[in-house]
């Protein structure tokens, strides 16, 4: 067994002695809303937000974008368990806004293994046969960290399955203040519509 499966299984075993009645806590969340935000280890939406469990639905990708499955998962919080309001948080240093789709392509061509981040862009160490296929995929880079959110908010607003009436936010999360800063252009563009 791995040391990584080994520290995830003595940690569980801490947390399931401590479970109390958790497993009463319905699936609808309590306060009603849902969080589309990064998988950044940097980023604890339970804290940021002030969530206990049961609280919030948090939905998480690389960069917090508006993907396909981001917007299937927002649409199930709404239509099957009752969110009211949504929350698209982006946060600065984001290691999406630091390659391009180009980039991925090129490094997952070359290798699957690891790259890493040199002085001079992405390196890859990997040896052996990459792949084409990432060549393929969108991987929903970030040029413009106010901008990407503002079309993130922008696309999830407009999408035909989501309500007019849910309000959807726009915020930007600070790592090196932990504050969330409010983007009016995003803010704006979530505004309820019916």
């Amino acid at each position: 067994m791995s040391y990584a499966l080994k520290d995830v299984l003595a940690a569980n075993d801490v947390y399931a002695a401590q479970f109390g009645d958790k497993a009463n806590l319905p699936a609808p969340p309590r306060r009603r809303i849902a969080i589309l935000t990064c998988m950044d280890a940097r980023l604890d939406p339970a804290r940021f937000a002030g969530l206990a469990e049961g609280d919030a639905h948090v939905i998480r990708n690389a960069g917090g974008r508006a993907s396909d499955d981001a917007i299937r998962s927002l649409v199930i919080s709404y239509k099957l368990l009752g969110t009211r309001a949504w929350f698209v948080i982006h946060h600065t240093d984001c290691g999406m806004a630091q390659i391009t789709g180009e980039i991925m392509g090129n490094l997952l061509a070359q290798s699957l293994e690891p790259a890493v981040k040199a002085p001079d862009g992405w390196r890859d160490t990997g040896t052996g046969t990459g792949s084409a296929e990432g060549r393929y995929i969108n991987w929903l880079t970030i040029s413009d960290p106010v901008r990407s959110l503002v079309d993130d908010v922008r696309r999830i607003r407009n999408h035909p399955l989501v309500p007019g009436s849910i309000p959807i936010y726009g915020l930007i999360f600070d790592v090196s203040t932990g504050r969330l800063v409010e983007v009016p252009a995003a803010i704006a563009a979530g505004q309820p519509t019916g």
